[in-house]
């Protein structure tokens, strides 16, 4: 299965969309599984 390549724009979305569920309170990692991404690519 071909892994899918995501642009820029929705790399920082993702990022902005962490940032603000950890800015509400949400911990770190409930933010980043929110948003369907792993811990470890998230800090890569």
């Amino acid at each position: 299965m071909a892994r899918k390549r995501y642009k820029p724009e929705e790399i920082v979305g993702k990022l902005r969309q962490a940032d603000v569920l950890h800015s509400l309170g949400m911990s770190m990692a409930n933010a980043i599984r929110q948003l369907g991404v792993s811990e470890v690519t998230f800090y890569w």
